[in-house]
């Protein structure tokens, strides 16, 4: 892991997928959830994995960014085995994770939960890190000094991104994005994650209703039951998903 450095820009688009999944496996105990995943992503796109409650896509995500181990297979980054790299070791690197719920600390302020992640800023002002932060979202800049847990739900979505970026993420993983947010909100936030793409950050968005991220993502994939059933440009894979069950409860 010490050696792994993800380039800029992603990876080459022509060559090696910023991200790998190959065959893997994940259990809770004795439960099997993931049933031999492979996919790739790449670099500077956007890739929606859908599907419906207890597909295993939250689990995936976990795996992605270290937060749980498998139990088989491998996850490769711009071609660097990271199987079993711990969470904090794949964020260092560039791997930020958006958990579902947002994961704010809502007893600090705005500002103080931009600056909290200044250990891995490479030595940036906080003036720097508010800049990133607040330019794209105006929003929070009008509310920095506010608690975070008094902020709406779209602006703490707001807040849990903006935080990201000013970590220079190369791939963010967004668990469950929409959850409980007015449409125009929803439209906003897929909107910097475009605009993102166009700069080579990469990003994995786990959504339950497909209707919401398929007008902004490249590539989609289609779990059930911890398996993949459908994957291919967003435009292609609409007709197959019209049949699956997207929607209801949480992932």
């Amino acid at each position: 892991m010490s050696d792994v450095v993800l380039s800029e820009a992603g990876a080459d688009l022509l060559d090696t997928p910023l991200l790998e999944v190959r065959s893997v496996r994940a259990a809770y105990g004795s439960i099997q959830v993931l049933h031999g995943i492979d996919l790739s992503v790449r670099g500077g796109s956007i890739l929606a994995i859908l599907g419906p409650n207890g597909a295993g896509k939250t689990t995936l995500l976990k795996v992605i960014s270290g937060v749980m181990r498998p139990t088989a297979g491998s996850v490769l980054l711009e071609g660097h085995d990271v199987t079993g790299a711990s969470a904090e070791q794949l964020a260092r690197i560039g791997v930020c994770l958006i958990p579902e719920g947002r994961g704010i600390f809502p007893n600090l302020t705005v500002r103080e939960n931009i600056l909290i992640d200044t250990f891995a800023a490479n030595g940036r002002k906080a003036s720097e890190l508010e800049e990133v932060a607040f330019g794209h979202f105006p929003r929070l800049g009008e509310r920095r000094g506010q608690m975070a847990g008094t902020l709406s739900g779209g602006e703490q979505q707001m807040l849990a991104l903006g935080r990201a970026l000013t970590t220079d993420p190369a791939l963010i993983l967004l668990d469950e994005l929409s959850m409980g947010l007015a449409p125009k909100i929803v439209e906003d936030l897929f909107t910097v994650v475009r605009q993102l793409a166009a700069t080579g950050v990469t990003t994995v968005v786990v959504e339950q209703f497909a209707e919401v991220v398929l007008e902004f993502a490249d590539d989609v994939v289609l779990l059930t039951q911890g398996r993949v059933r459908a994957r291919g440009p967003a435009d292609e894979i609409r007709d197959a998903l019209a049949g699956a069950y997207l929607g209801g409860g949480s992932s």
